[in-house]
């Protein structure tokens, strides 16, 4: 057996315990925990997922994040995965959550917000490459890479980020 994640209905309420691949094939609801992270300055941190992984190869991502595990809080899963992608240890602040419908399967998603030091010690299996961008910079690069469709969602949605543009993004370039 794989990942445990709580199988969740509508409403975030958890319904049972489940393999999250178990719950990404059904179409079941599970929890996500992201993270936005930010330098001192308030730059953005952007990165790109390796081309050998099975879900979004070589896209880009503003989030940083993975399963909730069972009895695990968003804040604590928020938590856990910087330290396991980035390899930093900080404090998350709840932002918001919604019912994401998911390019592969629906989630619930908590995003949070959080900063790091520009330093980072980032997994080379979850991470290809990163980079630090203001939110013009930023707003920019939305443009212009390739990015993880449910991030873009989520952006949709961020309350102090804004929308990204209604036009597709071109094919990705390298760094």
């Amino acid at each position: 057996m794989g990942e445990l994640v709580e199988r969740v209905d509508e409403q975030d309420r958890v319904v049972g315990v489940v393999d999250r691949d178990e719950a990404i094939r059904n179409g079941w609801p599970h929890r996500v925990a992201t993270t936005v992270c930010r330098d001192a300055r308030g730059r953005v941190l952007v990165h790109r997922r390796p081309e050998h992984v099975s879900r979004f190869p070589g896209h880009h991502d503003w989030l940083i994040g993975g399963g909730v595990a069972v009895g695990e809080s968003y804040e604590e899963a928020a938590a856990r995965e910087l330290a396991e992608e980035l390899g930093v240890r900080a404090r998350v602040r709840f932002v918001f959550s919604f019912l994401c419908r998911g390019a592969i399967s629906p989630y619930w998603l908590g995003v949070h917000e959080a900063v790091v030091p520009e330093r980072l010690a980032p997994d080379p299996s979850e991470i290809a490459w990163h980079g630090w961008f203001s939110e013009a910079e930023f707003r920019q690069v939305i443009r212009e890479r390739l990015f993880v469709p449910d991030g873009l969602d989520a952006l949709r949605r961020h309350p102090g980020l804004g929308s990204p543009p209604a036009t597709p993004p071109p094919t990705p370039r390298p760094w």
